[in-house]
């Protein structure tokens, strides 16, 4: 596997991740930070609604999962 650094405008960041992902690239950040959830949200484009009910649906389906434990 071959490891190329790009460095990319802020204005551009977006839409440069959005493709590179569409064609399978692995983006790492320089100081090793993992995405934030509004990161990963932008790059698939779901809304924070959306990522809200995903959070809370898997909250409530956590919480009957040890309620019947």
């Amino acid at each position: 596997m071959e490891t190329l650094i790009i460095n990319i405008p802020d204005k551009k960041s977006a839409l440069v991740k959005q493709i590179l992902l569409g064609l399978g690239v692995t983006i790492k950040s320089e100081n090793g930070d993992k995405m934030k959830p509004s990161d990963y949200a932008k790059s698939i484009q779901i809304s924070k609604k959306d990522i809200q009910k995903m959070l809370k649906d898997i909250s409530e389906s956590r919480n009957e999962w040890e309620r019947d434990i």
